[in-house]
This record gives C-alpha cells, structure tokens and sequence, in this order.
C-alpha cells in the first residue's frame, strides 16, 4: 500500500530524516511515536509532498515518486490527491461554515458538482457526529468540532490513506476524546492510516504497529503490546519511561 524507502530531508546543514525505511499494508494504522525534533512530521510531511525529500522513493499503491531526480509539479499534485491530511491546528476557512469547508475541496480541487458535494459532505459530517452543525462557522465550534470538521473535510476528498499529525495536541483534556473516537472508527472500518501523537492509549487500542523515532531514524517498530510491555532498545524504553 505505502512504501518509503531510503527518505531524507535536510533544511541546510540539518539532517532531520536520515534513511528512513518503512511499509505499511492496507488498512493497517501505524502510529509513530518519539520525542519532539524527532523528525516524526517532517516524514509526515513528506509523505504528503507538503515537504520535498532531498532523496527518497514514496509509493503509494501504483503512484511512485523517485526524489533522486526531478518530480514534476504535475506528479506531486497527483499523489497529494491521494492522501489526506489532518494538523495539529484545525486549519478550517473561517468564513466558510461547516459543510462549505467539507465541500470545499472536492468542488475546487476534483470539479465536483455542488450538489453531489453536499450531500457527501452533509454524510461526513454526520459520519464524525456532526450533522447538527453544518451551517456553523468554525469560531462557533468547540475545537474537538472543528478538529473532526478537518477530519471530514481530509475525507471528502475520499483519499487512500489519512495522515494524522498530531490531531489532539492542541485540544483541551476533555475534548480529547471525541476526536480520538472519530480516528478509532475510521480504523475499525479498514482506513489505512498513520498516526502522529502522544496519545499512548489511542497507540495501545487502535494501532496495528507502532514506530519509535529518535533522532531522524526508525529506533524501533512493533505491535503496540510488544512496545509498550518489552521494548528492544534502550532509547525506545527510557522514552516510554518518562512518558508514562
């Protein structure tokens, strides 16, 4: 489903992924741990081509991008298509209500017809427990709300995979919940995702593997009880020790 081989990335003299190596089959959720500049969204980011590899090779079922040589904007754009992306800041037009930011895309980016859009995005919005809110502007929801309106809106776009940064790190304690809900439903459908957060519990119930990054480089990966219970590396078990 999603082959990363051999990633870096620099900004200047700074190695922040330094060969990363990783596969993630369909409908699998992979959920990557480690401590801050780590280098845990900058791979997010460029699995998204939000960030340009300096070298690497990105698949993603039959869409290949080699960055040992040029990559044509064309190309780019196509495979962003595939993916969808949830930030940590919940990004939402603020002048659009719920529904216009969830028809947004498949109307401007895939030419969709408006109506079709909306009853999509009406379907989504009802999907993340939002049917009642869709002619809401963004300022008039909680953030767990408008954070699961970003979760729709990355859905619209009906993508092979959802990449997640860490969604919930900029909601308060109690609104944590509903979305991580949200992210264990579309998990217990078959939605092939990778997971950025430090939400160890939503690691432990809903990840099919877990990644341990330190330093720009893949310290350690397994199934959640494994990591959690018995990790292999020192680094991986001083990490959990300090967070848990």
């Amino acid at each position: 489903m999603i082959s990363i081989k051999g990633l870096y990335k620099q900004f200047g003299k700074l190695e922040v992924l330094k060969g990363i190596d990783l596969e993630v089959g369909k409908g699998k959720v992979v959920v990557v741990i480690g401590p801050s500049g780590s280098g845990k969204t900058t791979m997010l980011r460029c699995l998204n081509v939000l960030e340009i590899p300096t070298k690497g090779v990105i698949s993603l079922e039959d869409n290949t991008l080699d960055f040992s040589h040029h990559v044509s904007k064309k190309d780019i754009a196509a495979f962003r298509r595939l993916t969808g992306m949830v930030f940590q800041s919940y990004n939402l037009f603020p002048h659009k209500t719920a529904l216009e930011n969830v028809m947004e895309g498949p109307v401007v980016v895939k030419n969709e017809k408006k109506d079709i859009a909306r009853k999509k995005a009406q379907a989504l919005l009802d999907k993340v427990g939002l049917g009642d809110k869709l002619n809401y502007y963004p300022a008039q929801l909680s953030g767990g709300q408008q954070q699961r309106v970003g979760i729709a809106r990355a859905l619209a776009m009906e993508p092979k995979v959802m990449l997640f940064d860490e969604p919930t790190s900029a909601l308060d304690p109690e609104l944590v919940g509903e979305v991580l809900k949200v992210m264990k439903d579309l998990a217990n459908e078959g939605m092939t995702m990778i997971v950025v957060t430090h939400e160890m519990r939503f690691a432990r119930e809903a990840a099919d593997e877990v990644i341990f990054m330190d330093q720009g480089v893949v310290v350690e990966r397994n199934k959640p009880e494994n990591i959690f219970t018995n990790p292999k590396e020192e680094r991986t078990r001083k990490f959990l020790n300090m967070i848990q």
